[in-house]
């Protein structure tokens, strides 16, 4: 979910906000962006990059995509089958290969291909690369996962969601590669945006679809220039994304552990749809047609856009497959997945998009919406929720890791006119599903030794919370449960930009919040950037890193517009073992305890 999204043209036509006139597409060319593609396939077979992902202690996951020839552009259908070699080696110069093998690219997959090795050693760096046509790709690094069981290592992530090309420059993922002191990259979706680059109207609220700053149209547009529908749309608006250079770099210097959100699909997608999905049904759609006034074109049948959508992500990004292929008749594809770290951590990747059940308002007809509480309306469906709350109350590790995407806490609305004695602030989050809230509540209060952690995206905006069982009584009776860290934005808008880009609006209303929300321990609104979390059995640790242009915060000026932007260090929260609470701040961390072993 955007923050503050655009309305979709289908709401604004309803409501009669704008005229046919002013819907019209404006004529801007995203030229720069279709030859961002074009040239970047062009430059040499690899010029997409390499990515690897889905660490195990004995397993690696490898990724490029190969440009066969000229007219192979990614999503085009064109160009000839080819076999492409990989090869991963204990030194960078590849002195030592370790293993190596050959795989087909071709259409049928974009030209995109994966492998995965088997039989590493645990907690060991590794490089890789590929060669096809006489040509090599750029040089990976990567590593097996630090698990080990009877053994100690260190464990550190950096955790990133909301990285929106039309939103601003990477920099955020520029500051991640150059890091020689993570584990992995957990991207918890929004890795794309779906939305075209029709820009918005002054003085119109919610017209066009472009998302992001104005400053940037022309500069950051997106390929293709209109909303994403098509099989073709998706592989090239994902291949227009690895055209970043920092982007590339953040892939070829860690492996990731990926999940989508919604805007890989559309904007919040549910099980049989999506707000920002027009169907073929709907009376209110309209085509637009040569020399009749401006409507909006339906877009097919949703599962058949998702199935679309899936396969394209499937394609492009380095996420294991093999459960994903196997048919669930009532559940879809197999998204969620859990890794392990030793006798210190397992982390639980969730997928909430899939099977969720839709929307609906925090209130209707002036009282609390009671289907908030309906326990027949899931986040995640009945069959991940139980494998998850299973591996929360095994009691296997010190800690559990949750990688979600939307945020858990519950958050209510700032008291203000028209709004209710506690109405929840956004029912596209766990708000909306408070049964399963609940379920999950209960599984952390029953977990034992092992203290839960949710790492969160979605909101753009800091966070670190308590999770009290029961919010009215809290702090009074200490009821916490288990702590979340929420992430910032790598571009997408926060707090400071829906209000007007004002900073002292964006302060007022996190602080707001906080004040409703005792258990919001830490909020911010203005920064932009990523999370890095560090794992000991004493305490998890979150340093909140953000994005700086000419040496400020970002406050006066907006660092996403700025290509020679930089990270800085921000602040830094902890849980302590056994607190189930966050405290803080504290200082940031410092080296790791420990280092990958080095290949032999």
């Amino acid at each position: 979910m955007a923050f503050d999204a655009p309305l979709s043209r289908r709401t604004l036509l309803k409501g009669g906000a704008v005229t046919a006139a002013a819907l019209t597409f404006g004529g801007l060319s995203a030229e720069a962006a279709r030859a961002a593609v074009a040239e970047t396939a062009r430059s040499g077979a690899f010029g997409f990059g390499v990515a690897s992902g889905d660490p195990t202690a004995t397993e690696l996951l490898l990724w490029t995509r190969v440009t066969p020839t000229p007219d192979a552009l990614p999503g085009s259908g064109r160009g000839p089958a080819v076999e492409v070699r990989w090869e991963l080696a204990a030194d960078e110069a590849f002195t030592r290969i370790v293993r190596t093998g050959r795989v087909t690219a071709d259409v049928s997959r974009d030209h995109t291909v994966k492998v995965v090795v088997s039989r590493l050693t645990p907690y060991t760096r590794y490089w890789y690369r590929f060669t096809s046509g006489g040509q090599t790709s750029p040089v990976g690094r990567t590593q097996t996962a630090p698990d080990e069981a009877g053994q100690l290592h260190a464990l550190r992530m950096a955790f990133v969601s909301c990285s929106n090309w039309t939103g601003g420059f990477f920099t955020a993922y520029r500051g991640i590669a150059a890091r020689d002191d993570l584990d992995f990259v957990l991207h918890l979706g929004d890795y794309l945006y779906e939305y075209g680059n029709d820009p918005r109207i002054a003085g119109v609220a919610g017209s066009g679809d472009r998302y992001g700053p104005n400053a940037l149209i022309g500069i950051r547009d997106h390929e293709p220039a209109t909303e994403m529908v098509s099989l073709a749309d998706y592989r090239v608006r994902h291949a227009l994304y690895k055209t970043d250079p920092d982007l590339q770099a953040s892939h070829r210097q860690h492996p990731w552990i990926v999940v989508f959100d919604d805007h890989e699909i559309t904007n919040d997608a549910y099980a049989t749809g999506a707000e920002n999905h027009e169907r073929d049904d709907d009376p209110d759609t309209a085509y637009t047609e040569p020399g009749k006034p401006a409507g909006i074109r339906p877009e097919g049948d949703f599962l058949a856009r998702r199935e679309r959508a899936f396969r394209a992500y499937l394609e492009w990004m380095p996420i294991r497959e093999p459960a994903q292929w196997q048919p669930q008749p009532s559940q879809g594809r197999q998204f969620f997945r859990r890794f392990g770290f030793g006798d210190l951590a397992e982390l639980s990747v969730v997928e909430t998009r899939q099977n969720r059940a839709e929307q609906v308002p925090a209130t209707v007809g002036g009282a609390l919406n009671p289907a908030l509480t309906d326990a027949r309306r899931h986040l995640p469906e009945t069959q991940q929720m139980t494998w998850l709350t299973r591996g929360i109350t095994a009691e296997k590790t010190a800690w559990h890791l949750v990688g979600n995407q939307t945020v858990f806490a519950r958050v209510f609305a700032v008291p203000r006119a028209g709004v209710l004695g506690g109405q929840v602030f956004n029912t596209d989050q766990w708000d909306g599903y408070q049964a399963d809230q609940r379920t999950l509540l209960d599984a952390m209060a029953a977990s034992g030794g092992t203290d839960p952690v949710v790492l969160t995206g979605d909101i753009h905006s800091s966070w670190a919370n308590d999770l009290p069982t029961d919010w009215a009584r809290y702090p009074a009776d200490g009821n916490s449960v288990g702590v979340e860290f929420v992430c910032p934005s790598i571009t997408s808008n926060g707090f400071k930009e829906s209000l007007g880009n004002s900073a002292a609006a964006a302060t007022a209303t996190t602080a707001a919040f906080q004040a409703t929300n005792p258990w919001v321990r830490y909020l911010e609104g203005i920064g932009h950037g990523f999370t890095v979390l560090d794992v000991t059995p004493e305490r998890v640790q979150a340093d909140f890193w953000f994005i700086r242009s000419n040496g400020d915060k970002g406050l006066a000026v907006d660092p996403r517009l700025d290509p020679q932007a930089t990270v800085g260090y921000e602040t830094s929260y902890v849980s302590v073992k056994g607190s189930r609470k966050v405290s803080g701040p504290v200082g940031r961390l410092g080296a790791r305890s420990d280092q990958p072993r080095t290949a032999r």
